[in-house]
């Protein structure tokens, strides 16, 4: 075996040096990492997901109120079982004066084609309500494979 037989790999290699694009994932460098873990903990004081919440429920662990806040008639067609509906509209400082101020209210929509629940939360919010949004509404919780109800009070 000569050098030239066992050196040849890496002379090809410093010969025809590859220069890689950087993908357009890495186009931005990721955050460092104190910097993400701020972010993203953040991120969940205002959002929770369907797997969350169906666990809570599962797990008799329901420390917060699910509010559905589409019309009257898209909760009558199917909605999470243990939710109840407060329409968009209709969360006013009056309706919510029957739940205690540190009530903590988890809303939904449609799904992410719909702002409901944002407004919601922006709504409550301003009322000085503690608040978090469930990422994906009912599309995101029938894709999870869960169920629907329509047996729960309006």
């Amino acid at each position: 075996m000569s050098f030239i037989d066992i050196a040849q790999p890496e002379l090809v290699q410093a010969a025809n040096p590859v220069f890689k694009e950087i993908s357009r994932v890495r186009e931005v460098a990721p955050a460092p990492s104190p910097n993400a873990f701020e972010h993203f903990t953040k991120r969940l004081t205002f959002e929770t997901d369907c797997a969350d919440v169906y666990s809570s429920f599962a797990s008799d662990r329901v420390d917060f109120v699910l509010v559905d806040v589409r019309g009257r008639q898209g909760y009558s067609k199917g909605h999470i079982g243990g939710a109840i509906n407060i329409p968009l509209l209709t969360i006013t400082e009056d309706r919510m004066k029957e739940y205690v101020q540190e009530t903590v209210f988890v809303v939904y929509c449609a799904g992410p084609h719909c702002n409901g629940a944002n407004k919601a939360a922006i709504r409550l919010a301003q009322m000085g309500r503690p608040v978090k949004e469930m990422i994906g509404g009912i599309i995101g919780w029938v894709d999870e494979g869960f169920t629907l109800s329509r047996n729960d009070r309006a």
